[in-house]
């Protein structure tokens, strides 16, 4: 996608947006990757705009650095509050990994183990290992939680959950606010201030 057509489609992502706050039940549905970077600009795609839009206090947003061999996107969810995207496995089956961001997340019952990525903790809950591997991955963070779920009924289930894990990326907010004023060209914010008289 060249970059007037990716300014394009970010104006009108973010002019006319998918999720009303206060709204519950209002749902943006995607199938497109939401890829950490995407286009000859290698920026993230508009699937990681819908997320964070969906979860305003969310300081670290989740992406796809690749799909593995084997697996597949199947689409994308986001309404107020949450979202989540699945990975299919030729394997495990039909959303064998689901990703979901909140505003928050229980890990009760987790262990919290060292964390592979700067600034979130990492903690893991395994519910069952026999005759399927189920369990939560939760990365806590400030102002949201990113939790990866497995379902994995594969022989190896080791592999599957490390390949599937070590495509997923984090962009910050930061850097996502950045790439909308730039591609909108100054016109948008990712987060626009709330307009007089709206509630904070």
């Amino acid at each position: 996608m060249t970059r007037s057509r990716r300014t394009a489609a970010a104006a009108a992502l973010l002019a006319a947006p998918l999720l009303a706050t206060g709204c519950g039940g209002d749902t943006s549905v995607s199938d497109e990757l939401p890829a950490c970077a995407s286009g000859d600009d290698a920026t993230a795609a508009h699937g990681v705009v819908l997320m964070a839009q969906a979860v305003p206090t969310a300081t670290w947003l989740p992406c796809v650095e690749s799909v593995p061999v084997g697996w597949t996107f199947t689409g994308l969810d986001a309404h107020s509050g949450a979202a989540r995207f699945w990975l299919d496995s030729d394997r495990d089956g039909a959303h064998a990994i689901e990703v979901q961001l909140d505003a928050d997340c229980d890990t009760t019952g987790a262990t919290e183990i060292p964390s592979e990525r700067e600034g979130l903790r990492r903690f893991e809950r395994v519910e069952q290992v026999s005759p399927r591997f189920l369990g939560e991955r939760y990365y806590v963070f400030p102002g949201g939680c990113l939790t990866v779920v497995f379902r994995l009924s594969g022989d190896n289930r080791g592999e599957p959950l490390a390949l599937a894990t070590q495509s997923l990326g984090v962009v910050s907010r930061e850097d996502l606010a950045a790439q909308v004023h730039e591609e909108s060209g100054g016109r948008l914010q990712l987060d626009p201030p709330a307009a007089e008289g709206d509630p904070s």
